[in-house]
């Protein structure tokens, strides 16, 4: 089977670009054993975030992580939301209540009945609006500003260098510049687990 990291004999960690353009390989795995998560890797094949659910899958509170296991957010299921979920981003100022307690951004699920089509609605707290769209019956999915309609991602099944490709479990996400790419990994974690894949 190809290794998701190229060239490389062990998975190693790397920091990342922060707003530039960027393609990263998603593996719909965690790295611990038996666990449910999710490993981003940069195009050098460096793990750079991180979701572990360990043996538990669809729980209501999920952390995605940095490449040193640092916390960037936590990902709440509301209980009687009916597919809505609320995304606190950490701060370094525990001190910093008003942070903890206002949500990053807030996700409600949408089923476009007449298409069949699964798409979430995304609110941040700077007041953007996204939103993700599934397409076809397959793996790929795309992440939209609907204020100027601008695809920011898009995720499709990764090819190897020869062509084969590889399993529903392995994506390409590209990641268009001018956006926090911690929170586009912020909207691929939520999508993981209305999907559930995580």
């Amino acid at each position: 089977m190809a290794k998701v990291y190229p060239d490389q004999e062990e998975p190693t960690f790397s920091s990342c670009p922060s707003y530039g353009p960027h393609t990263y390989t998603l593996w719909m795995k965690s790295l611990v054993c038996n666990s449910n998560g999710c490993t981003v890797y940069d195009s050098n094949g460096l793990i750079v975030y991180r979701v572990d659910n360990y043996d538990t899958k669809g729980r209501r509170d999920v952390n995605l992580l940095d490449l040193r296991g640092r916390v960037l957010c936590t990902i709440h299921k509301r209980v009687l939301g009916f597919g809505r979920w609320d995304v606190y981003r950490s701060s370094c100022d525990s001190s910093n209540s008003e942070n903890q307690e206002k949500p990053w951004f807030q996700v409600k699920r949408c089923h476009e009945m007449m298409t069949g089509k699964v798409t979430c609605q995304i609110s941040t707290v700077e007041c953007q609006k996204y939103c993700i769209e599934k397409i076809g019956a397959k793996t790929a999915f795309r992440i939209v500003n609907t204020d100027d309609g601008d695809i920011v991602a898009h995720a499709k099944q990764k090819h190897s260098t020869s062509g084969v490709i590889l399993g529903s479990d392995v994506l390409t996400l590209d990641v268009e510049g001018g956006i926090d790419h911690s929170l586009v990994m912020a909207f691929v974690t939520v999508f993981g687990l209305i999907c559930g894949r995580m």
